[in-house]
This record gives structure tokens, C-alpha cells and sequence, in this order.
């Protein structure tokens, strides 16, 4: 069995994120260190924009907070999508049964927009 069909038969083991092949892993677990790492910077950020609501900042100030903290989290969220896909819905495209791999991508791609 080759690299492609292996995956693929993994890609198929899985269903609603749980995957019954402990050896399948998800798309973005080659970047799981850097993911983790903009988490904790997201997280902080977080912590700052309550810290300046606790003293009273400026409003326009937090806000400009608020916009960078939505935009690094759409990093992320974008960042995923594009492992989801290069991952699982190409994995499950050679399996020849992409479909519900394409609808869970198009589905999170309009909860993102």
C-alpha cells in the first residue's frame, strides 16, 4: 500500500474528528508548535484588552486591540482551513470520496465569513 492510500485509508477512518487509526493524524500537526505558540500570543493579547477595559482605556484604543486580536485569531482559523484541505480533503479525494470532507471545509468557510 502506498503513502497516498495509507492516508487515505485513514482520512476514511475518521469521522466527525475522531479517528479511529490511532497512527491518522490531523493536517495542521506538522505546524502543532507554531499553532500553540500564536495561541499564547493570542491569549495574551486577550488578557491586555481586559486589562485596559479594567482601566479604563480609551475606547478607540481597545478597539484597535479588539481588531488585532480578531485578525490574528482569523490567522489561525484560516492557517487550519488550508491544512484541512491539503490534508484530509486531498487524503479523502484519493480515497475517491472527498464529499463530506469538501462540505465540512465549505461549511467551516461560511461560519469564517
Amino acid at each position: 500500500m502506498t503513502a497516498t492510500n495509507e492516508a487515505a485509508t485513514a482520512a476514511a477512518e475518521c469521522t466527525d474528528g475522531q479517528c479511529a487509526n490511532e497512527d491518522h493524524h490531523h493536517g495542521y500537526i506538522l505546524d502543532k508548535e507554531r499553532y500553540l505558540a500564536r495561541l499564547r500570543r493570542i491569549e495574551g493579547q486577550a488578557r491586555g484588552i481586559h486589562r485596559m477595559v479594567q482601566e479604563e482605556r480609551y475606547c478607540i484604543d481597545i478597539l484597535t486591540q479588539v481588531s488585532a486580536l480578531t485578525k490574528s485569531l482569523e490567522g489561525v482559523a484560516v492557517g487550519l482551513l488550508e491544512d484541512h484541505v491539503r490534508h484530509c480533503v486531498i487524503d479523502a479525494a484519493a480515497d475517491g470520496d472527498p464529499e463530506e470532507k469538501l462540505r465540512e471545509a465549505t461549511d467551516a468557510i461560511r461560519r469564517l465569513l
